[in-house]
């Protein structure tokens, strides 16, 4: 793993393909970090130069400094400083579950970022999302919530439940992924402490984060968006209503999945991003 410093904090991030490819940078999720993305960075083509920073949603291995600003505003803007401390430019962003690259300031500059991937993700006023959103933030706000919500995931009974995993996965995620996951939480309170920050910080107005998303308006880069319809924690309309707003928008929807497409459908993931970015 490669780190940065941040104004929040060391930031860990993880590089594959080609170092003087185009970068395409995948977020993550939730209480997840860049092991999300296992199944799918095999299958991708090499001449692109892939970067996985691992954020503050609690999957990471280094907590940020206490002062750090961890609000949902905070978190974008650790990822637009990730963005401008690598010097990255005619970017693909890819993100998932976790909203919030939606605002980044460089979709509306045109700066860094120059096309964007949308998997099922929050949008919209679908903050915190259905659901498993819901008790994600419930677990931050409750003391001993967020070892809790972590060890519910390391069992294989529990995490295919809806409150834990089973509303976001339609197959069973692997171990290995669980455990990469979730060793972070559970062995640093300074870690869960970040999550806390993130979730009692963070305030959902529901028409600020409308306006926030319907800004994606303003993006003019190639966008596509990967939905899977057969889940509504990440709403259904919400897929056709992202690629209606951008510009240059297209919808794809992944069958036999559901939040996690990466997982569910890791081959077809990989073969829609790589015509994607192969034809952009």
């Amino acid at each position: 793993m490669e780190t940065v410093d941040l104004t929040a904090g060391t930031i860990e991030y993880r590089e594959a393909g080609d170092p003087d490819g185009p970068p395409v940078v995948f977020t993550h999720g939730l209480l997840m970090n860049d092991h999300q993305w296992d199944l799918v960075l095999p299958l991708l083509p090499s001449n692109f130069r892939y970067l996985l920073p691992v954020l503050p949603l609690g999957g990471h291995r280094i907590p940020m400094n206490p002062d750090a600003d961890l609000t949902m505003p905070g978190m974008v803007g650790v990822l637009s400083e990730f963005l401008q401390a690598l010097d990255l430019q005619d970017t693909t962003i890819v993100l998932s579950d976790w909203g919030g690259p939606l605002f980044l300031p460089e979709l509306r500059t045109g700066e860094r970022v120059s096309r964007l991937v949308i998997c099922p993700a929050e949008a919209f006023d679908n903050f915190p999302p259905g659901f498993p959103g819901k008790m994600a933030v419930m677990a931050a706000t409750v003391p001993g919530g967020i070892t809790f919500a972590l060890k519910q995931f390391r069992n294989r009974i529990l995490r295919r439940t809806p409150m834990v995993l089973g509303l976001m996965a339609k197959k069973p995620i692997p171990d290995d992924i669980i455990t990469a996951w979730t060793d972070p939480g559970l062995a640093s309170a300074a870690v869960r402490r970040d999550v806390v920050a993130y979730g009692k910080g963070t305030t959902y107005n529901k028409a600020t984060l409308i306006a926030a998303t319907e800004k994606l308006r303003e993006f003019t880069g190639p966008t596509l968006v990967l939905w899977a319809p057969e889940t509504n924690v990440m709403r259904r309309d919400h897929g056709r209503r992202l690629a209606d707003l951008a510009p240059k928008g297209k919808l794809v929807e992944v069958l036999d999945a559901y939040v996690l497409i990466m997982l569910d459908q890791p081959e077809r993931t990989a073969e829609l991003i790589t015509d994607f970015l192969q034809s952009t």
